[in-house]
């Protein structure tokens, strides 16, 4: 649990576990987001159908992602479901969890750089930020795409250098990979070196990265990274596109096709 964070999870949480104990009954966990608060799955709520071995499903030591069924703080219950949680919900969950505890350690850079406690930097602006971004590690993850963002948002203060330094040593932006290919002929005696010309002119935004690559005459894959589908394909369709009107510009002739 961070300092910025609930004390209790919400009932219909999904949150990470640590098993500590293993019963007959079900077994009692550790909330690895809530400092380690005790939890309990009933047998019942371990796997689907009858269980004959308890041990076969949880160990004790073993990581799982639970979903809480219902908390009563007065008591210090927290009772949790692990057969609720399907494969794709486990590793969401894992990963989300994984990013927090980086985001927490990037944060702790950035106040060291600062000469800061972590407090100071959680009532400063890191709840600011989750509100803004979603979570810290969020936060870390837009800087390090676009060094404008915080600005563009409307954060202020001195602290903003050194979270966005932290971010862009630290944090590498997601990018998404997509091809398509063209072909292009240009019958003038130098046709070669419009066709070069015209593919090595692509313009492209910032973030974006486009490679042209040689497949056999007259075919030409181009190959886009971006940091997400929607922008990829804007780029990917863009560069066709230029490409495609710069040489039928040169008296050649061109075509873009998505798939090969």
């Amino acid at each position: 649990m961070t300092s910025y964070g609930p004390e209790w999870p919400e009932e219909g949480e999904l949150v990470v576990c640590a098993v500590s104990k293993v019963k007959n009954f079900g077994a009692f966990v550790s909330l690895e987001e809530y400092g380690g608060k005790e939890g309990f799955i009933h047998i019942a709520e371990v796997a689907p159908g009858w269980i004959k071995y308890i041990r076969d499903h949880v160990r004790e030591g073993q990581k799982a992602v639970c979903k809480v069924l219902g908390v009563d703080p007065s008591k210090g219950h927290i009772d949790l479901s692990l057969k609720a949680v399907n494969e794709h919900q486990k590793r969401e969950k894992i990963q989300h969890w994984k990013n927090a505890q980086k985001a927490e350690k990037l944060l702790e850079l950035v106040a060291h750089r600062l000469k800061k406690d972590m407090e100071w930097t959680y009532t400063t602006f890191v709840g600011d930020l989750v509100d803004t971004f979603g979570s810290l590690y969020g936060a870390f993850e837009e800087s390090a795409i676009n060094e404008e963002v915080l600005t563009r948002e409307g954060f202020k203060g001195k602290w903003m250098a050194a979270f966005l330094e932290v971010a862009r040593e630290n944090i590498v932006p997601p990018t998404v990979k997509i091809n398509g290919y063209l072909e292009m002929t240009c019958p003038r005696p130098d046709g070669i070196v419009h066709l070069k010309e015209v593919l090595m002119g692509i313009q492209k935004e910032d973030g974006v990265a486009v490679k042209v690559q040689y497949i056999g005459a007259p075919r030409y894959r181009i190959v886009v990274r971006a940091p997400d589908y929607k922008t990829a394909e804007e780029e990917l369709q863009k560069a066709a596109t230029q490409v495609v009107e710069g040489i039928k510009a040169r008296g050649g002739e061109g075509e873009f096709h998505r798939k090969e």
